[in-house]
């Protein structure tokens, strides 16, 4: 008789960890953003990398510019997502990573690839168009994954603070952690660190603009397009939510 090995459960060895242990579709979006950049930083010399920004990040001032720049009108069609992949430098696209893992796994987790996705671009739309009408006239592009990863941080901030659902097993009685309930806007509202949170967010880029009057120059932060992302996540979410709000288990997505 042909012996099987053992599985290694059975001869007492612990099951093999995946190295990554992040959800697929962040894992996807953190290494676009840290290839792209390497992309930037290790091969391109600064003409192509102006020229990079020209056609995939997003300048607002098109609409009214039209001709008089590269490519006129057309990449309006593309850059509002695309401009997510490009950065300012390592310190920002690392800033832009942490914060992505940070919020966009359990976002991920709760929601599976597709639907994360769906937030993260569709907040990226709305924070470009946030930003595209403070600064229309201006020659001011805008280039980094804030206002998606603004999106995916809203969208967490309807459960993250909500505290865990536990059932019993119908058959062996043992305690089961269900998921966290989606909180609505007044229940957001009630919870001290989910309205601390969100307080913090909108004060401090609402304090953006001003800066200016107090250290002397324009400082380079997307505030519209974390506003607009942020938003956006926190009111889409409940369109993917299953079961109209009920306990949701985590998923790998």
């Amino acid at each position: 008789m042909t012996e099987t090995p053992e599985s290694p459960e059975i001869q007492g060895k612990p099951p093999r960890q995946p190295i990554i242990m992040l959800p697929l579709v962040i894992t996807v979006l953190v290494g676009l953003m840290l290839v792209i950049q390497a992309v930037q930083s290790f091969f391109l010399n600064e003409q192509a990398q102006e020229a990079l920004v020209v056609w995939f990040g997003f300048l607002p001032m098109r609409l009214l510019a039209g001709p008089q720049i590269p490519g006129g009108i057309l990449p309006l069609l593309w850059t509002p997502l695309t401009y997510d992949f490009l950065h300012a430098g390592w310190e920002h696209v690392l800033g832009n990573v942490v914060w992505l893992v940070v919020f966009g796994t359990p976002v991920a987790r709760r929601y599976g690839a597709w639907r994360t996705l769906v937030i993260f671009f569709v907040a990226s739309i709305v924070g470009a168009l946030a930003f595209g009408v403070t600064e229309y006239d201006q020659v001011a592009y805008l280039i980094g994954a804030s206002g998606g990863i603004a999106g995916l941080t809203g969208a967490a901030m309807r459960f993250i603070f909500q505290p865990v659902i536990v059932g019993r097993d119908p058959e062996t009685g043992a305690p089961v952690a269900l998921g966290r309930k989606m909180a609505t806007i007044p229940e957001l509202l009630r919870s001290p660190p989910a309205r601390l949170f969100i307080i913090v967010w909108v004060v401090l880029n609402c304090l953006v603009p001003l800066l200016p009057l107090f250290i002397g120059q324009n400082v380079e932060i997307a505030w519209q397009a974390h506003l607009g992302g942020f938003f956006t996540g926190l009111l889409l979410v409940p369109f993917f939510e299953p079961g109209h709000g009920k306990p949701v288990p985590a998923t790998n997505g």
